[in-house]
C-alpha cells in the first residue's frame, strides 16, 4: 500500500498557477471519485483505492492510499499525472511546481498542515476547518478507506494536541489583520472609508471583523445571495447589495476585499476603470484573497487602484517569528512523535492477511479434530480417551508445520528458525 501527499502551495507555486489546479467546493466529490478511478486503471480497483482532495486559496493537496504497481515512483507519477490531466495542464508545465512526499512524509505533511505549521500564517487555525471539511467530502464520495480515515483521525488528534499544548498561535497575525494593516498604508484612517466585502464565506466574516472593529464610514456585503449577505451585513450594522448590482455600486468603496468560490473573475478590468473615472481618480484598495481570482490581475495596473492578491500579504503576516520559534519546536517534536506511532500502526496492517490466514488454517484444524471427536463419542467411546485424542490431535496438527520447516531447514535458516520457535511458542530454553 502506498500512502501519498502531492500538490503545491503558496511556497511552491505563484497564485496564478494555483488558481489553475484549484477544485470548487461543490466539484470536490466528483474530483475524489475521479482520482480512484486513475488509480485503478488497468487494475481491480477496490477498497483499497482512497483519496482525498483539500483544496484553499494557499494549496491544493492530494492524499492518495493506493496499490498502483510499480512501487512509490509509479505512485507519485500517476498522483501528479492526475491533477495535471483533471486541470487540462501540461503535465511538463504543472510537475516542477508539485511536492510529492510517499509515506511517513506525507503523514507528517497532514500534521504539519493541520497544525498550521505549513500555511502563510504561521499557526493559523482555519486550516484545520478546511482540512476537516475536505476530509468530510472526501467521505461522502466513497474515497476513504481504512488508511486515509485513520491518518486523517489522527491528524485531527495531532493538531487538537499542538494547539492546546503549544503557542502556536498565540502571536499569529491573520490574513484579515494584515489587510487592515495594509489599508491604513493607503488610507490613515479606515474609520473614514465606504469598505465593501464580496462573498459572505468564513475569510470574508473574518476579514469584516477585523473592519468593523476600526469603524469604517460604511461597511456593505456584496453576496450571490443576497439573504445570506443580509445576515452577515446585519453583525456589523452593514447593508447587503446583490451581486448583480455590483459594477453600478462600486464607486461607493474605497476598500473593497474579496473571498468567493467563484471560478471566474467577478471584477474586470473595465468595470474599475469606470468606478475610477466616477471617483474622480480617488485611491482605491482592494485585496482579493480568492483562489481562482475574483480580482482581473490587470486592474493592479490601473494607477489608482492598489491590488493585493493573498500571496501579497505574506509578507505581512510574518512577523513575530521570533516569538514562536519554541513553539514550534515543541510541535514539530509532538508530531514526530506521532508519525512515528503512525507508521508503526501501518507496519502492523502488513501482517494483518497472515494473521488472518493462521486464524483460518487454525480453525480448520480445529473443526476438523472436533468433527473426528464427535464421530468416536457418537460411536460410544469412552469421553476421557475422545478427549485425550482430540488434544493430542490438535497438538500434532499445530507443531507438524514448525517441525516440518525446522527439520528441513539448513544452516543459518535453522539457526534463526530454533531462535524464533521459542519465542513463538513461548516455550523455555
Amino acid at each position: 500500500m502506498q500512502l501519498l501527499a502531492v500538490g503545491l502551495n503558496h511556497t511552491t507555486a505563484p497564485v496564478s498557477l494555483r488558481e489553475k489546479v484549484a477544485f470548487p467546493a461543490d466539484q470536490i466529490g466528483q474530483a475524489v471519485a475521479a482520482a480512484r478511478s486513475w488509480f485503478g486503471r488497468g487494475t481491480a480497483i477496490g477498497a483499497t483505492d482512497e483519496a482525498a482532495i483539500l483544496s484553499t486559496c494557499n494549496r491544493t493537496e492530494l492524499y492518495a492510499a493506493s496499490d498502483i504497481p510499480g512501487g512509490v515512483d509509479a505512485a507519485i507519477d500517476a498522483t501528479a499525472r492526475f491533477l495535471a490531466e483533471y486541470h487540462k495542464l501540461p503535465y511538463a508545465e504543472l510537475r516542477p511546481f508539485l511536492y510529492t512526499l510517499p509515506q511517513d512524509n506525507a503523514v507528517r505533511h497532514a500534521f504539519r498542515v493541520a497544525s498550521g505549521l505549513d500555511s502563510m500564517v504561521l499557526g493559523e487555525a482555519q486550516i484545520l476547518g478546511q482540512m476537516k471539511d475536505a476530509v468530510r467530502l472526501a467521505d461522502a464520495a466513497g474515497g476513504l478507506g481504512t488508511y486515509l480515515h485513520q491518518m486523517f483521525q489522527r491528524t485531527f488528534a495531532v493538531a487538537k494536541e499542538v494547539r492546546t499544548t503549544t503557542e502556536i498561535g498565540a502571536h499569529s497575525v491573520s490574513m484579515a489583520a494584515a489587510a487592515v494593516r495594509l489599508s491604513q498604508r493607503i488610507f490613515d484612517k479606515v474609520s473614514e472609508q465606504n469598505v465593501l466585502f464580496i462573498g459572505a464565506g468564513e475569510m470574508i466574516e473574518l476579514c469584516a471583523t477585523h473592519f468593523a472593529a476600526q469603524n469604517p464610514k460604511s461597511l456593505t456585503i456584496a453576496n450571490r445571495t443576497l439573504e445570506r449577505g443580509e445576515v452577515l451585513a446585519h453583525r456589523f450594522n452593514g447593508r447587503a447589495i446583490r451581486l448583480g448590482d455590483l459594477a453600478d455600486q462600486l464607486a461607493q468603496f474605497d476598500i473593497v476585499v474579496s473571498s468567493t468560490a467563484s471560478s471566474l473573475p467577478i471584477i474586470g478590468l473595465g468595470m474599475v476603470e469606470r468606478a475610477i473615472k466616477a471617483r474622480r481618480h480617488k485611491p482605491m484598495f482592494m485585496v482579493d484573497l480568492a483562489v481562482p481570482r475574483d480580482i482581473e490581475s490587470e486592474i493592479g495596473r490601473l494607477d489608482d487602484v492598489f491590488l493585493y492578491t493573498v500571496d501579497d500579504l505574506g509578507s505581512a503576516v510574518q512577523t513575530g517569528m521570533e516569538n514562536r520559534q519554541a513553539a514550534v519546536a515543541q510541535a514539530e517534536a509532538i508530531i514526530e512523535n506521532r508519525v512515528q506511532a503512525f507508521m508503526h500502526w501501518i507496519d502492523s496492517r502488513a501482517v494483518v492477511p497472515l494473521i488472518r490466514e493462521l486464524h483460518d488454517t487454525s480453525e480448520a484444524l480445529r473443526l476438523a479434530e472436533l468433527e473426528r471427536a464427535k464421530k468416536l463419542l457418537a460411536k460410544g467411546e469412552d469421553i476421557d480417551a475422545v478427549l485425550e485424542a482430540l488434544s493430542k490431535g490438535l497438538t500434532a496438527k499445530f507443531l507438524h508445520g514448525p517441525q516440518q520447516a525446522l527439520h528441513n531447514a539448513q544452516g543459518d535458516e535453522r539457526a534463526r528458525l530454533a531462535a524464533l520457535l521459542p519465542q513463538l511458542f513461548r516455550t523455555k530454553r
